[in-house]
């Protein structure tokens, strides 16, 4: 299909999520055709330095063929196979046993779920939480704890636990059982309070809020490690250690979202690893296959497993599943990745890459529109405000991200904007030049976006 051809296609037939309909109605798609580590190629040959990994998914960088090969010679092999019924597949058994080797073996993290992505891995996990404990006989214990500016999928229970409020635009009715607490933002703190003199007030005000709906209301408390498309917020060192011991006093599972930070995002493989927190739960995709191939996988505790076991009745399976869970050919590709980042300690890449971008990222905050630069590992974000003082926004709302990612696109590199904030989270096999191309192209930007908003 030829470029003009494609691009009136695409207008025509194709919906894209998360877009502005009407300015895609009138300027058209980026449409991407290639890509070869962090560098893609449009329609025009124009190279595109990825400074998000798509969304997030891509760690091990595009074109790697270990991945491509693996989904090549498991779908010659079986490209699908159910798993219900207690069938299996031996790339969905090999991938959960290797999963739980990856955890220390004291926190029991040895069953594992896959679906095809995030919000399908949240719903299961919280599917989970309610059943233990209705299987206990504690029907009432079904409330799910999550913070604002959280993001844990959009599909309606997923929905329910997301704290950003754009996201419930006219969907009402929202499910019910899903309760918001405020989060660890420092920057812009919902207790107007400062760090660390706050004492992690956030942290005690999810123990305010179990206390007031009542623990014995109360599942679980979702959370994720890093907030990522709130912001990309990285928590107070106290705050995930007091969230542990605030759900063990309380009797609530602790949910981790690892669905962004999970697989080397973080400079751990794991984000939790940076506290030495134990999750009861955990929700893993996007890195998990580096995107290639749709994969989400729910991961609970055998006391949590067992308990659900144990106490259906005997004239009922286990009532949950959809068509596509652990799949054979995602499930293959995940080995493969799984591979590639541990022969090459993307992790350990990831936070001294990272430690390297924030350094040049703070140079930035000599703009008057810079308010705050933060991250963890390679996932960093750069917060704009109107106002450094009152830390007020531009006007409209997401305007200087928004306009600055597109300056920084036609400048040949991608970012992602995400509430006021430009996030940059490029593939961990990402090079030290990719990463200084992508401060070069900010510091071109902003100032433009400065005196298109003044």
């Amino acid at each position: 299909m030829d470029k003009e051809t494609l691009l009136k296609q695409d207008l025509r037939h194709l919906i894209h999520p998360m877009t502005h309909l009407r300015e895609h109605a009138a300027h058209g798609p980026k449409i991407v055709v290639s890509g070869q580590g962090a560098v893609l190629r449009d329609l025009d040959g124009r190279e595109i330095l990825d400074g998000f990994s798509g969304l997030w998914c891509v760690v091990v960088g595009h074109g790697r063929q270990e991945i491509i090969q693996a989904v090549k010679k498991q779908m010659e092999t079986i490209a699908y196979a159910t798993s219900f019924f207690g069938l299996g597949n031996v790339p969905s058994v090999e991938l959960a046993a290797r999963l739980a080797g990856m955890f220390p073996p004291e926190y029991g993290l040895n069953r594992v779920l896959f679906c095809c992505g995030g919000s399908e891995a949240n719903e299961t996990n919280f599917k989970f939480a309610r059943l233990y404990f209705a299987l206990q006989g504690r029907q009432e214990k079904n409330k799910i704890i999550s913070r604002n500016w959280s993001y844990h999928g959009l599909s309606y229970g997923a929905l329910a636990a997301t704290g950003i409020v754009p996201f419930h635009w006219n969907y009402d009715p929202i499910p019910e059982g899903f309760e918001k607490v405020v989060a660890p933002y420092c920057y812009q703190c919902d207790l107007e309070l400062e760090y660390p003199a706050c004492q992690v007030a956030c942290a005690k005000a999810v123990e305010e809020l179990i206390e007031e709906l009542g623990p014995e209301t109360v599942a679980a408390v979702v959370a994720e490690p890093v907030i990522g498309s709130g912001g990309i917020i990285p928590p107070p060192k106290e705050y995930f250690p007091r969230l542990r011991e605030i759900c063990d006093r309380h009797q609530v599972l602790l949910i981790l979202d690892e669905v962004i930070t999970g697989f080397g995002r973080t400079g751990k493989m794991f984000a939790f690893q940076h506290w030495g927190v134990r999750p009861d739960m955990l929700t893993l995709a996007k890195g998990i296959t580096s995107g290639y191939i749709p994969l989400g996988a729910a991961v609970v505790s055998d006391r949590i497993y067992d308990t659900i076991a144990e106490n259906l009745p005997e004239q009922l399976p286990l009532m949950h599943g959809f068509t596509y869970m652990n799949h054979p050919v995602g499930c293959a590709a995940a080995m493969a990745n799984l591979d590639i980042i541990e022969k090459e300690n993307l992790p350990e890449k990831a936070a001294e890459k990272g430690r390297y971008l924030l350094d040049k990222l703070e140079k930035l905050r000599k703009f008057d529109s810079v308010g705050d630069v933060r991250g963890l590992g390679l996932m960093a974000a750069v917060e704009f405000v109107k106002d450094k003082k009152t830390k007020a926004p531009f006007e409209p709302p997401h305007g200087a991200p928004t306009t600055v990612c597109e300056l920084a696109w036609k400048r040949g590199v991608y970012m992602r904007p995400t509430m006021e904030v430009v996030g940059l989270a490029p593939p961990l096999s990402v090079t030290q030049k990719q990463l200084d191309q992508m401060v070069k192209v900010l510091e071109e930007a902003i100032p433009l976006m400065e005196k298109q908003l003044s």
